[in-house]
């Protein structure tokens, strides 16, 4: 926090330079979160653009009582969260994934990874909306379900049935990977719980 306050106030204040250097430092961080969120590539760049402009419209309204990082985290949840309720259209969504004609070396175990991650980004932006952001922000962000309750406005047990529910789909779609002895050691296998 001791690093970011003067740079915060000097972008309070309108300074351009210390907001280009804010922007700097979380942009990857934000816009991760927000990907992960949306799912769909140009419309997270759109939501993205959303967050930073309501961030830096707030930023008057930062006391300094926590983190820059996690006031500017919460603020592109909350937006991305009312992103996601605007855009109806979310339930349908899906991305493909691009086919590479070029022949991956099968020791090439980084390569392997790489596409097992890929595999399983594809398997989350699957997801129905409501299940996908439970997920996200459970899995992967670590929030609670008292929290995710409250941002998403349901109620604990739906976050929990939604957190089961995205897992269960997540583990059947991705079973055939799992199942492979090279997809055993890797991060990105999903250990149920």
């Amino acid at each position: 926090m001791s690093d970011d306050l003067p740079t915060v106030r000097l972008a309070m204040a309108g300074d351009e330079r210390a907001m280009r250097a804010l922007w700097m430092r979380y942009a990857p961080y934000v816009d991760a979160v927000v990907r992960r969120l949306v799912g769909d590539p140009d419309a997270a760049a759109d939501v993205a653009q959303e967050v930073w402009l309501q961030i830096f419209r707030a930023l008057p309204s930062w006391r300094g009582e926590s983190q820059f990082s996690t006031w500017a985290h919460r603020i592109a949840v909350n937006r991305t969260l009312n992103a996601l309720r605007r855009m109806k259209r979310l339930e349908g969504l899906h991305t493909p994934i691009e086919e590479d004609s070029a022949a991956a070396d099968a020791a090439d175990v980084p390569v392997e990874r790489s596409m097992l991650a890929a595999t399983i980004d594809e398997a989350v932006q699957r997801l129905p909306a409501g299940a996908r952001a439970v997920f996200v922000l459970h899995d992967v962000e670590g929030f609670t379900h008292e929290e995710i309750a409250q941002q998403l406005g349901i109620s604990v047990g739906g976050s929990k049935s939604q957190l089961f529910k995205a897992r269960a789909r997540l583990r059947r779609w991705l079973a055939p990977l799992l199942d492979r002895p090279d997809a055993q050691d890797s991060a990105y296998a999903l250990a149920p719980s």
